[in-house]
């Protein structure tokens, strides 16, 4: 979960400060998170109230995620048997979703919405 929390910070804590270990990142890294700021270079992160020094080696292995790409996620709801009322794209970084959004409505012209922080939406 981008380096915030469960054992992974452990082995942070650990090993991150020794210019002889890697830290190896394989799948996107969402902004503000440990792990985001690892990737983006910190030289020193806060674990359990500590400031921990980074002096391992980070890299970040690109295209490994394990979620779908957008074509993907547009093959896949056009095997839906028809289209719904609406979509509601609810993951992603905020430029990531209105992209989504967008091919949803040009592509597959269906209903497409990314519901701002905290609204509710009613299904029937």
């Amino acid at each position: 979960g981008m380096a915030t929390g469960g054992r992974v910070i452990h082995h942070l804590k650990q090993f991150a400060p020794d210019k002889r270990n890697t830290i190896l990142f394989a799948g996107y890294q969402a902004g503000g998170t440990r792990g985001a700021n690892l990737v983006h270079g910190a030289k020193e992160i806060k674990i359990h109230g500590e400031m921990i020094p980074v002096n391992a080696e980070v890299v970040m292995l690109e295209g490994m995620s394990a979620h779908a790409d957008q074509e993907e996620i547009l093959e896949w709801l056009k095997q839906l048997p028809k289209a719904p009322k609406a979509v509601y794209v609810t993951h992603g970084e905020p430029e990531g979703a209105s992209a989504m959004q967008l091919a949803i409505r040009e592509k597959l012209d269906w209903n497409a919405e990314v519901p701002q922080h905290l609204e509710t939406k009613e299904l029937t």
